[in-house]
């Protein structure tokens, strides 16, 4: 069965720097378009960013864009997310997902979910 574990996550100041990581098993990984979703506390799950199964595209969130970068390494069935210049509004349970096939937004587009990673930054 597919799994994906999330790692990085913890508490840092604003304008800090987090890097997570998310390890996928029991899939061929680079038939698998990946993204990385989170969701605030009273809050909905949401799309953060995304990236095809050859890494060539690559999506973000406009809350996200500019600061945030998605990358992947096939050889080692990872996905990393590198968060830099956070905000206390960054601040929620970071989510890794897979789907089969072309890079899409949309929660219901994706198949398999990691457990989720928190992810705290201070004022």
């Amino acid at each position: 069965q597919v799994q994906l574990v999330e790692s990085g996550g913890g508490l840092v100041q604003a304008g800090g720097s987090l890097r997570l990581s998310c390890a996928a098993s029991g899939l061929t990984f680079s038939m698998y378009s990946m993204a990385w979703f989170r969701q605030a506390p009273g809050k909905n799950r949401e799309f953060v960013a995304g990236i095809s199964r050859g890494g060539g595209d690559t999506d973000y969130a406009d809350s996200v864009n500019g600061r945030f970068i998605i990358s992947r390494e096939n050889a080692k069935n990872t996905v990393d997310l590198q968060m830099n210049r956070l905000k206390p509004e960054d601040t929620a349970v970071y989510y890794c997902a897979v789907r089969p096939g072309l890079l899409r937004a949309g929660i219901s587009d994706y198949k398999d979910w990691g457990q989720g990673t928190q992810v705290t930054v201070s004022s």
